[in-house]
């Protein structure tokens, strides 16, 4: 099966969260200030719509973008804002993490930039309430930008992984079929079926996430991106 571009997953895969604590503070002081609510009314009503989103993510396969999130929680409280209100506090969960970001995963750049050297390379991810806008810029403060040559987010695709739209969308962008991509992620259940199920590749990521090891089809796995980077030359000379 010749493999005529690659895409990465964003969590787990590229980026590790390191920064999920501070950003939650964030938007819990927030959102107790805008809708003048308690700061543990504030805490609860986050993690209710954390606990939502998940299952948003596994039965809908949809993401919630900041405006959803902030409308969720809003209604859990019982409170309306302002239209003001609502989008200063939709722009305070946005962008979060650019103040509290990810780390880079060790030699994930380095892993990005081998890759193009060879065929395009782009992004599939889902995202949280953190959305596209806001990973993009981690990508680009990061050095990732130069290197891609597409890049698909759930909340601007309007559906998560493993929906065929996701790596079809990604596929057409970076010239070659759905089943010329090799994708790279760290979830079985979204990565490594979404693209075996249009006839691509996958390789599973291990080096955060160990979970899938035992039970994953995917047709590679690694455990460092030196590993990947070793093993680029002999799949694509």
């Amino acid at each position: 099966m010749t493999i005529r571009a690659i895409t990465f997953d964003f969590w787990g895969t590229l980026f590790q969260d390191t920064g999920s604590t501070p950003r939650k503070a964030v938007r819990q002081e927030a959102l107790a200030r805008i809708a003048r609510v308690s700061p543990q009314a504030a805490g609860e009503a986050l993690e209710a719509s954390y606990e939502d989103f998940l299952r948003m993510h596994l039965e809908e396969q949809r993401t919630r973008t900041p405006e959803e999130a902030v409308d969720y929680v809003c209604k859990r409280l019982g409170v309306t804002l302002f239209p003001s209100e609502f989008s200063t506090l939709a722009a305070v969960f946005a962008e979060a993490i650019l103040d509290h970001p990810p780390s880079p995963i060790r030699g994930a750049l380095e892993a990005v930039r081998a890759a193009s050297e060879r065929v395009p390379v782009g992004i599939i991810s889902d995202t949280g309430i953190s959305p596209a806008a806001s990973l993009r810029v981690l990508l680009d403060r990061e050095g990732f930008t130069p290197y891609l040559s597409a890049l698909s987010f759930s909340d601007e695709v309007g559906m998560a992984k493993p929906q065929a739209p996701m790596f079809e969308r990604t596929a057409a962008a970076l010239g070659v079929a759905p089943s010329e991509l090799l994708h790279i992620g760290d979830l079985e259940p979204t990565d490594i079926a979404g693209v075996r199920a249009l006839g691509g590749l996958g390789a599973l990521f291990i080096a955060v996430n160990r979970k899938f090891e035992s039970v994953t089809q995917a047709e590679y796995v690694f455990e460092s991106w030196q590993e990947f980077i070793d093993w680029l030359p002999e799949i694509l000379p």
